[in-house]
């Protein structure tokens, strides 16, 4: 077919507008691919459904901290009702199917028609964020809670919530399902009520089921959540909590139970933490005062340990970072003790004078061997953080200061043996920190950052980035050595340790820094310690691994050694657990075969359970190895078991509660030997005691 110029034309001039229009077409539906994100595109999450859908924004995470979390919760609006003077007795209650519940004996939620919401003041507070009574300082002069957001988040992460609310002599109850009301509150007859009430009581009762759809972890432990009522006892002269666990039944028929109840709070709390210890004073120096402006308690006692333990709290809250507080005790307590070793000439006698005349004591020396526990409860804390661990108000240093430099100096005056026995002890902490400043300077001279190399036994990865590396803190050069042949060298580091570290528990500062192999791990990590501020000071800023995983035997030497190690970041890199790099490598105990089939068993119920599968019962169908130690493996089975990222099972090191860790490290690693045989005769399932 041939075509004249004129249609070639008009046929190109066609095809050109065609071409156009698909372009045009194409860039059209690209604008309004575009377009879609507009207003539409914002959602918008109505009442709790933010909280479901965001659970670990309000209680931390949905593991084992967050579902213990719900509890705290509720328990601190009872106790908010004993700070106001209305409360005296509260019951938590673990039932046998994992649900909770908390009843007090205080005012009870308000259930009158809310103003301005238009409906029960109990539905208000059980389904409306930021809505309480702490927001209103003729309620609650003090409160733990402060952001309002509590009760109706524990409501709206449990698929079932009942609360009843004994007040004005009737009993109103209210149903939810997933944070949402199932039905208007109403009232009932007691005998209708769950509750355990009695004619005329007041108070609130709260029974939740946490969400299985939320939360990874299900059950609760009782240990857990009896170390914080314990703790809220002592925090709370004079409020009985009872805790009782349905799930397990004494031969009695009654079920486990214990009751916390403090009549002297702060005193008692630090006898419990030093119990483990040798004191070296014969009283707690106790005060309780609100007269300098807000209510201040504060307990402490010396003992004759190296190490400073204290445990701050505003409100309840535990302050794990400090704050103002924890600032006017010290300024107080150096200012006091200062002026004390000064007026009794002692300083003269251990020559510690410079040149010049004036004392080289630190305010550090002071502290040595201190455990205190601060107690404030200030009517609007401003806390650093979301986390609510450091408190910011500086008014409240000046307050405390004044609190504690008071009762110490009425208890010196009164005591004067006692306070002899400090300023030695102080003497003493001064003779020993020169000696460690000394050792600190050698660990710093031997730091892979300041030019001083690393250790000769490190097999250290290729990468250098801290985020994906891992140090191995492994027992033995034997197996150290399998570890480093069964390693994935660009991202795993080998530092064998020999034997069992130093306790620094039992050993004064220097003597720490003086330990080749705590040099060793110091150096490994790229960790710096000492500012010319503070002397104790660590500077992870540098650190060199972010998982630093303790692979000791699966026997009772591999576990000593690796408390050993636990107890050595706890007191001297305790930041370092804090923000969670500090891991447990989990190591078989045995490798179990029938034919083709082979399991590696961490514990003695996984092997029973393999010769019940397998071998029908009978032990001897089944071939077992028995893993005396890491050495005894070969790489490969270290590395299936023990390193390979995709099978192995590592257990992260947390501080869950820092007073009843600081109890346990100091009764397991410390000098006294009763509360320890103590502990191993109630605890261990295979050591022997003898009589």
């Amino acid at each position: 077919m041939f075509l004249s110029d004129e249609m070639l034309v008009r046929f190109k001039k066609k095809e050109y507008l065609c071409m156009l229009n698909e372009i045009i077409k194409n860039q059209i539906y690209y604008m309004e691919e575009k377009e879609q994100y507009g207003a539409e595109s914002i959602q918008v999450l109505e009442g709790l459904e933010a909280v479901r859908k965001r659970p670990a924004m309000y209680i931390g995470d949905i593991s084992v901290k967050g579902l213990h979390h719900l509890v705290y919760e509720v328990v601190d609006n009872s106790i908010d009702e004993a700070l106001a003077g209305y409360c005296t007795e509260i019951a938590v209650h673990i039932n046998s199917d994992n649900s909770i519940t908390v009843q007090d004996n205080g005012r009870g939620i308000p259930v009158d028609m809310h103003p301005k919401e238009h409906k029960s003041a109990l539905e208000v507070v059980m389904t409306v964020l930021h809505a309480g009574g702490k927001f209103n300082k003729d309620s609650y002069k003090v409160s733990g809670g402060l952001h309002g957001v509590g009760v109706s988040c524990v409501n709206a992460l449990s698929s079932h919530m009942h609360v009843e609310v004994y007040r004005d002599g009737q009993i109103h109850c209210q149903d939810y399902a997933k944070g949402k009301p199932l039905a208007p509150v109403h009232t009932i007859d007691i005998s209708q009520a769950t509750g355990n009430w009695e004619q005329g009581r007041t108070g609130t009762f709260v029974h939740f089921w946490p969400d299985d759809t939320i939360f990874t972890e299900h059950v609760y432990q009782y240990d857990i959540l009896a170390k914080r009522m314990r703790e809220l006892a002592y925090l709370n002269a004079g409020v009985r909590i009872i805790l009782k666990d349905k799930r397990v039944i004494n031969e009695d028929g009654s079920c486990k139970q214990e009751v916390f109840y403090s009549e002297k709070g702060l005193s008692e709390f630090v006898r419990y933490i030093d119990s483990n210890r040798a004191p070296l004073i014969s009283e707690v120096i106790h005060l309780n005062t609100d007269k300098y402006g807000t209510p201040v308690e504060v307990a402490m006692i010396y003992n004759s340990d190296f190490n400073e333990n204290v445990h701050s709290y505003v409100n309840n809250i535990n302050t794990i970072e400090g704050g103002s507080h924890v600032a006017g005790f010290r300024a107080a307590l150096t200012r006091v003790m200062n002026k004390y070793a000064e007026d009794s000439k002692l300083l003269e006698k251990a020559k510690l004078r410079d040149k010049d005349g004036k004392s080289v004591i630190d305010p550090n020396d002071f502290r040595e061997g201190l455990t205190a526990v601060i107690s404030v409860k200030v009517a609007e804390p401003q806390f650093e953080g979301q986390t609510k661990t450091k408190l910011g108000n500086s008014e409240v240093a000046g307050m405390v200061s004044q609190a504690v430099a008071e009762a110490l100096n009425n208890y010196l005056e009164e005591h004067p043996d006692d306070a002899k026995k400090i300023v030695e002890k102080v003497i003493l902490a001064a003779q020993a920190r020169i000696a460690a400043r000394n050792a600190r300077l050698n660990v710093q001279r031997k730091n892979p950052l300041s030019g001083g190399g690393l250790p000769g036994k490190l097999a250290d990865c290729e990468s250098k980035d801290p985020a994906e590396c891992e140090l191995f803190l492994v027992e033995g050069d034997s197996a150290g050595g399998t570890a480093k042949s069964g390693r994935d060298r660009y991202h795993q580091a080998i530092l064998p340790l020999r034997g069992k570290i130093l306790n620094v528990e039992k050993a004064m500062e220097h003597k720490v820094f003086e330990s080749q192999e705590i040099r060793n791990i110091f150096t490994a990590l790229g960790v710096t310690i000492g500012t010319e501020e503070d002397p104790k000071a660590l500077n992870l800023s540098k650190i060199r691994y972010h998982k630093v995983i303790i692979m000791a035997d699966a026997d009772v030497d591999g576990a000593h050694i690796a408390t050993l190690i636990m107890t050595f970041f706890f007191r001297h890199m305790k930041a370092l657990i804090e923000q969670g790099y500090l891991y447990i490598a989990m190591a078989p105990l045995y490798m179990c075969s029938k034919g083709n089939y082979k399991e590696y068993c961490w514990n003695d119920q996984q092997r029973h359970a393999f010769i019940e599968n397998y071998g029908g019962g009978d032990e001897k169908q089944i071939k077992t190895q028995r893993y005396k130690g890491l050495g005894e493996m070969s790489d490969q089975q270290l590395w299936e078991t023990t390193m390979d990222p995709q099978r192995r099972m590592l257990k992260q090191v947390t501080i869950e509660n820092a007073a009843a860790a600081d109890m346990t490290i100091s009764m397991l690693m410390g000098e006294e030997v009763a509360p320890r045989r103590e502990f191993i005769e109630q605890n261990a399932t295979y050591a022997k005691i003898d009589a």
